[in-house]
């Protein structure tokens, strides 16, 4: 296999290159983009490692097989974030313990217990009132200590 040879000129040239994007990236991190600053930053990031792939591994210059393989492998990254993002992503959704919540339904929290699944016509439930000549919670003493 014979390697392909470049000038030392490109090699210096994609190395200052990533240092600048390095000290981009550094930049960037101080300045509040809002919303931006995660995609400026993995754009950032993904052009460096292009440019490592492509020229300090040589791939630029490698046969179609190694290219299929490097592109196979960005593919399969890709689907592998992909599906763990679907996850990550849908976890505060709300779920029943009968599976998820269908159209008309909200939740309801009632005093005492936990969330229940009531459909959006009909008011919360109300604890139960205390028998006729009972004290309220709220008016009951505690017990001296001894």
């Amino acid at each position: 296999m014979s390697a392909h040879v470049l000038p030392k000129s490109i090699y210096y040239t994609i190395f200052f290159s990533l240092m600048a994007l390095t000290a981009a990236t550094v930049a960037v991190a101080f300045v509040n983009l809002g919303a931006f600053n995660f995609p400026v930053a993995i754009g950032i990031a993904i052009t460096k490692a292009t440019l490592v792939v492509l020229f300090f591994m040589h791939v630029r210059y490698s046969s179609q097989l190694t290219k299929m393989v490097v592109g196979l492998s960005v593919f399969f990254l890709l689907t592998m974030l992909g599906l763990t993002m679907t996850d990550y992503l849908t976890r505060g959704w709300f779920t029943s313990p009968r599976g998820t919540a269908g159209a008309g339904t909200s939740t309801t929290l009632s005093p005492g217990s936990s969330s229940t699944l009531a459909p959006s016509n009909q008011r919360p439930v109300q604890p139960a009132a205390a028998p006729a000549g009972a004290p309220a919670a709220h008016d009951a003493k505690p017990a001296p200590a001894h």
